[in-house]
């Protein structure tokens, strides 16, 4: 299992603590705005014991991110097999979700930096994605600002997102490339 740490931040494998927090993350309006809206606690649930069954098979996944001076759980971030078949498929994505209270602050840059140097430095991939929906302008600009690109031509609606929220189903794609070459 992973854990990783910048100078604020660690990102680690789930614990039964991190349920509590984390399902006040996804009980938040705001937060939940791009995901479908609050989740019930089963779901939560549900979702944490996913994290940690797909965890133990990639070595890493959405994890637990908490301040390291207080250990105060922001959120989750991490990189992730994309688990749906898109015309990008197969690939590894990078995401995050925080609480409202931690936005502003340059944690999800901070740690995806980190998740970035992980995957091409440790995992050796060629290439991360991350996708968001398209009027997410948060998440678009961390893409921006960790370097990764987008072509329209790539934007795709999202299989897995209900037909009674059209609102959510187009999604942008952004790409970044290994800047390491591969020896053959």
């Amino acid at each position: 299992m992973t854990t990783l740490e910048t100078p604020r931040l660690i990102s680690r494998p789930w614990t039964e603590v991190d349920i509590e927090p984390f399902f006040a993350l996804c009980s938040d309006p705001e937060v939940m705005r791009y995901f479908g809206g609050p989740q019930s606690r089963e779901k939560v649930e549900a979702t944490v014991r996913s994290c940690i069954e797909l965890q133990a098979r990639f070595g890493v996944w959405l994890q637990p991110l908490v301040l390291k001076e207080t250990s105060a759980f922001v959120g989750m971030a991490g990189i992730a097999e994309v688990l749906f078949e898109e015309h990008f498929t197969p690939a590894v994505e990078i995401g995050w979700r925080l609480a409202r209270k931690h936005w502003g602050h340059g944690y999800v840059t901070e740690i995806g930096k980190a998740f970035v140097d992980y995957a091409f430095r440790e995992r050796n991939f060629g290439e991360l994605v991350s996708f968001a929906v398209q009027d997410n302008e948060r998440s678009i600009a961390v893409m921006k600002r960790l370097g990764f690109t987008h072509d329209p031509a790539d934007d795709f609606d999202h299989k897995r997102v209900p037909d009674d929220l059209p609102h959510l189903k187009r999604h942008v794609l952004y790409r970044l490339k290994n800047p390491v070459e591969k020896s053959a």
